[in-house]
């Protein structure tokens, strides 16, 4: 009895189970939605893509790259090409394979430079559909185990000759290795200032030597001056090149040319005053010779007169009186000693100043400047400056006549130049 009880429980759940589920699984009413998507299924990979694109690729030098880059698409209807790609980086447009050798030769001639990254511009396009394109980019970035440090090359000799006041000017290049000169500082031996620095490649390097940079007080005659430009990479990498200035004195030609019109302003004064000093000193013995002169003809011819009166006088009056004349005569000698001495001195002093002058004018002539940068400048400001010392020391005693108003400088100047005036000194010889 209990048997049969379950044997009927059983089977009510069976047919009950087999309702449910037989009710559960009537399909719906088919709507015009779902009848489309079963007419027009979606393809979620129809958009031309590249499927194994890696963005950055890195290469040591002398290795290879082959990549085959693939599509979401029969390869056969699409070409390849790329953009900005540096050189020797190739694409096969069939079949995509990406292909490169680093060659060492690509950087030693400076095509392609290390650790700095080459972006390049990849695309795949339908042969049949030109608006049917992908575009992407990816980046090469080559690297070298073997370190290479850059070189400094500056533009000029190692040594160079340079005097004061020269200007020196001139670039400090780079000859690069494995990874560029970032910073370049100088170092020099002695203090320098207002010069151009140079802080990176092919920047350029200026300088004027100033006069004082060899002090009156330094023993030597020349100084050498060593410039080291110091380049840094970013690893500190370190490259010095040297350059060294051996500078001589030089001639600071625009004070020396003031120093020179200085010295010859100062000659041209002292000429002046002595041809106003011997004017006057030439006119006071011409005066006194006139005077002597005058003595000379009136005793001369009181003596003259006596004896004619002495010999031919037609009284004994007149024949006393002609021998008193001669005696009268004589007496005008010392009364004209007593009022015109002779001017020995003064004639040999007028004789002395003008062959000063002549000399000075002639050391004036002589020592001109020829144009602006005279090398002998120094040598010519110093004979003049010299002879003039030594035209005051001779005529340390002469009383100089600098400014009179009876008489002018014109008035000077033409009677130093009369040629009765240089005809009475000027050099006899027999």
């Amino acid at each position: 009895m209990r048997s049969l009880l379950i044997a009927l429980l059983v089977l009510a759940f069976k047919v009950g189970f087999s309702q449910e589920v037989k009710k559960d699984t009537i399909p719906p009413p088919l709507t015009d939605s779902l009848k489309l998507a079963e007419v027009i299924p979606v393809n979620e990979d129809s958009v031309l893509r590249i499927v194994n694109l890696i963005p950055y690729f890195t290469l040591q030098v002398d290795s290879v790259l082959l990549y085959d880059l693939q599509i979401n698409k029969p390869s056969e209807n699409y070409f390849w090409y790329l953009k900005n790609a540096p050189i020797g980086v190739k694409v096969d447009k069939n079949s995509g394979l990406l292909y490169f050798r680093a060659d060492r030769t690509f950087f030693k001639s400076g095509k392609l430079k290390y650790d700095i990254p080459y972006k390049v511009d990849l695309g795949v396009q339908n042969l049949r559909d030109a608006k049917e394109r992908f575009e992407s980019t990816f980046t090469i970035l080559f690297y070298n185990t073997e370190v290479i440090v850059s070189k400094l090359k500056p533009t000029v000799g190692s040594v160079l000759f340079l005097e004061e006041g020269d200007s020196i000017r001139f670039r400090v290049q780079c000859e690069e290795g494995s990874f560029p000169i970032e910073q370049i500082n100088i170092v020099t031996n002695e203090p320098i200032s207002k010069f151009k620095p140079v802080n990176k490649c092919n920047d350029e390097f200026a300088w004027m030597i100033p006069f004082d940079f060899i002090r009156d007080n330094d023993t030597a005659r020349q100084k050498t001056l060593v410039l080291q430009f110091i380049g840094v990479d970013k690893f500190q990498n370190k490259d010095t090149a040297v350059v060294k200035l051996i500078i001589k004195p030089g001639i600071n030609f625009p004070l020396k040319m003031l120093e020179h019109k200085q010295v010859s302003d100062d000659l041209k004064k002292y000429i002046t005053n002595l041809k106003l000093t011997f004017y006057v000193l030439s006119k006071t013995i011409k005066t006194t010779k006139t005077t002597r002169t005058g003595f000379d003809i009136s005793s001369s011819t009181t003596a003259m007169f006596g004896t004619i009166l002495s010999t031919t006088g037609a009284s004994v009056a007149s024949k006393n009186i002609g021998k008193v004349l001669p005696s009268i005569g004589l007496t005008l000698v010392p009364v004209k000693e007593a009022v015109a001495p002779n001017r020995v001195q003064e004639q040999n002093t007028a004789s002395q100043i003008r062959a000063t002058i002549k000399r000075l004018d002639f050391m004036l002539t002589e020592n001109a400047l020829i144009g602006d940068r005279d090398l002998d400048i120094l040598a010519k400001a110093k004979k003049m400056r010299d002879e003039l010392k030594q035209s005051q020391l001779q005529l340390v005693d002469l009383p100089m006549v600098e400014f009179d108003q009876r008489y002018s400088q014109q008035d000077a100047e033409k009677y130093f130049n009369n040629p009765k005036v240089n005809k009475k000194y000027k050099l006899k010889v027999n």
